[in-house]
């Protein structure tokens, strides 16, 4: 059954909300993954880091608008409301900047159903890498590994479940599609999607579909439509307390989508 959310609709009114300065955000960062590839990257680290206290980790992914090389365009939408809700929720954040003209996941954007590529796009395996040297760096709890991200970062979200699913602890894919096939694969892992049911960039379908397909693998998913908002459907589902409580209160071994901690 679709949740629908009708009073976080307003929250679509102020878009400026997630929309804050990159100055304000985290450490530009790089990572070489072949003499091919470099991955620009930002890293927001907790206010306060306790001795002996370890932390999540959310692997962040921008939408295709926020493609590029100035390692900034990349915190637009989403990330600030992480960092908003930093002194609740720490937690370090991984916000890579995918090049123009690739993808998260190399797929057609507005095919009705698509296959996972064999192999991860270079961006998403860069941004894993990242992820794994700095759980040998910093101190982040290997249980709680989350992923999320919006529109072409939706693709991603999907790809990296579906393709790494022993990695995460929750995902939150936001008007993105991903592979039924691959349903399976993932049905364990907690899943939240959100899509807005007029999105005119990515067809609603997508997240019904891969909703219905992890069902019917026995998992058990969140799923929230919102009615009459369009492909901005990130506005609400990150402003919202209740997807970070969410989000963060899932850990690995745990019942899937469990609401505390």
């Amino acid at each position: 059954m679709k949740t629908f959310h009708f009073g976080l609709i307003v929250a679509v009114l102020f878009a400026g909300v997630s929309a804050v300065s990159s100055a304000e955000l985290g450490e530009a960062k790089t990572y070489k993954l072949d003499d091919e590839f470099t991955l620009l990257y930002r890293l927001l680290s907790p206010p306060k880091i306790e001795a002996g206290k370890k932390y999540p980790l959310v692997l962040f992914l921008h939408g295709a608008g926020e493609r590029g090389s100035d390692n900034k365009a990349q915190l637009k939408w989403g990330v600030g409301d992480f960092a908003k809700n930093m002194d609740k929720h720490p937690c370090f954040l991984i916000a890579p900047q995918c090049p123009n003209g690739q993808k998260w996941c190399e797929v057609n954007w507005s095919a009705r159903q698509h296959s996972m590529p064999e192999a991860p796009a270079k961006p998403l395996a860069a941004a894993k890498k990242v992820i794994e040297q700095m759980l040998q760096s910093q101190p982040i709890d290997p249980d709680r590994l989350y992923v999320t991200g919006l529109s072409m970062g939706g693709y991603g979200t999907w790809d990296a479940l579906q393709r790494w699913p022993d990695v995460w602890a929750a995902g939150i894919p936001v008007c993105g599609g991903g592979d039924l096939a691959g349903a399976k694969a993932m049905a364990k892992v907690p899943i939240w999607a959100f899509h807005g049911d007029k999105d005119g960039a990515v067809p609603v379908q997508r997240s019904r579909g891969m909703i219905e397909a992890i069902r019917q693998a026995g998992g058990k998913p969140k799923y929230t439509e919102y009615p009459g908002v369009g492909h901005n459907a990130w506005t609400p589902a990150y402003g919202s307390a209740e997807t970070m409580d969410w989000l963060f209160a899932q850990r690995k071994g745990q019942a899937a989508g469990k609401e505390k901690p």
